[in-house]
């Protein structure tokens, strides 16, 4: 198994579009929350980081729900950074429409984007766009098939249960150098194997508890790879965070997201209440939140690095009502000081 260095991770962000309040507590528009994720990508891209993604959601607590139009808005306004989605629910979604615009933006972007795909843990798109979601399972599992057949954007010949055939079909437009897919995990060890099967890299969401429960994941995901007979592929994460100038600002500022969004996906789901003792656990070395300081969090990544072998950490800086003006700065923090910090960690 190969293991990362400080020369070989990437530094990548994530955001839904949380949908924001400005300073005087005033609830932002849809466009508005878009337009500042644009300008979000523009700073990730001025301050180095490698990687910028952006969710695919169908809920009011969300502004996107069209990630490559966002993306190839910030294309054309970046010039270095990656851009993908964080992530695509391919499951209520046709796997040749999926392909064709993502390389487009990969045309628009000169060879810069990517495609994080799940299976969706918010399951809104399934009713939105009429699938069964008594199908759930199979409709993953088959259109994964076939989207890793595109990807060798030659033609395809293809049979499932829950879609019409493709007899000798061809995408376009053709990428120059591929496109970068990789599979997002929540943690089972059949989505790591069907991952490492289809030839995908693996995207671990990490957002509770920490980070080493996962390390069992990962080896399995490279023996897996040997077991299929492919080439080493990219393992990453996918954490929340938010960084300030001290501990002390950062979980001041984080907190009433995190407790808005907790309590809102909670009332659906059945979590109880969340707590300001939760969230400082969270933060800490056994939590999966990477909030505090540049040194804090970055002690926490390289940790984190350290423990799973990872290529790439994301870290997903919007988390419910924290403002555009405070991501900014945690943007600005994690590129100029983090970033450098981490590596200087892990050499």
């Amino acid at each position: 198994m190969t293991s990362a260095t400080h020369n070989t991770v990437g530094f990548g962000l994530d955001t839904f579009g949380d949908i924001t309040l400005d300073s005087e507590g005033r609830r932002l528009s849809d466009a508005e929350t878009i337009r500042n994720v644009v300008d979000e990508a523009v700073l990730a891209d001025e301050v180095g980081l490698a990687f910028f993604g952006v969710g695919e959601h169908h809920r009011p607590e969300f502004a996107i729900s069209s990630p490559e139009i966002v993306l190839a808005a910030a294309a054309a306004r970046t010039t270095g950074i990656h851009l993908g989605t964080a992530v695509t629910v391919l499951s209520s979604d046709d796997p040749v429409r999926v392909y064709e615009r993502f390389a487009t933006l990969d045309a628009v972007s000169n060879g810069r984007a990517e495609v994080i795909l799940v299976r969706g843990s918010f399951i809104e798109s399934f009713p939105l766009f009429g699938y069964d979601l008594r199908d759930y399972e199979t409709l993953f599992e088959e259109k994964l098939d076939l989207f890793s057949q595109l990807l060798l954007e030659k033609p395809v010949t293809w049979n499932g249960t829950l879609r019409a055939p493709l007899d000798a079909a061809d995408v376009y437009p053709k990428t120059a150098n591929g496109l970068q897919a990789w599979v997002g995990v929540g943690g089972t060890p059949e989505s790591v194997v069907r991952a490492a099967r289809y030839g995908y890299g693996l995207m671990l969401a990490i957002i509770g508890g920490p980070a080493g429960r996962f390390r069992p994941f990962v080896d399995l995901y490279h023996r897996s790879l040997d077991s299929f007979g492919r080439s080493d592929l990219p393992v990453g994460v996918h954490s929340p965070g938010h960084i300030a100038d001290t501990d002390q600002q950062a979980w001041e500022e984080a907190y009433a997201g995190f407790e808005t969004m907790n309590n809102t996906i909670g009332r659906e789901r059945g979590w109880p209440p969340y707590s300001r003792m939760r969230f400082q656990h969270d933060v800490g070395p056994e939590g999966a939140i990477y909030a505090g300081s540049p040194e804090t969090v970055a002690r926490k990544i390289a940790d984190t690095v350290r423990t799973l072998g990872v290529s790439r950490f994301d870290m997903k800086f919007s988390t419910g009502t924290l403002s555009h003006e405070k991501m900014m700065r945690s943007i600005e923090l994690y590129g100029t000081q983090v970033q450098p910090l981490v590596r200087d960690m892990l050499s």
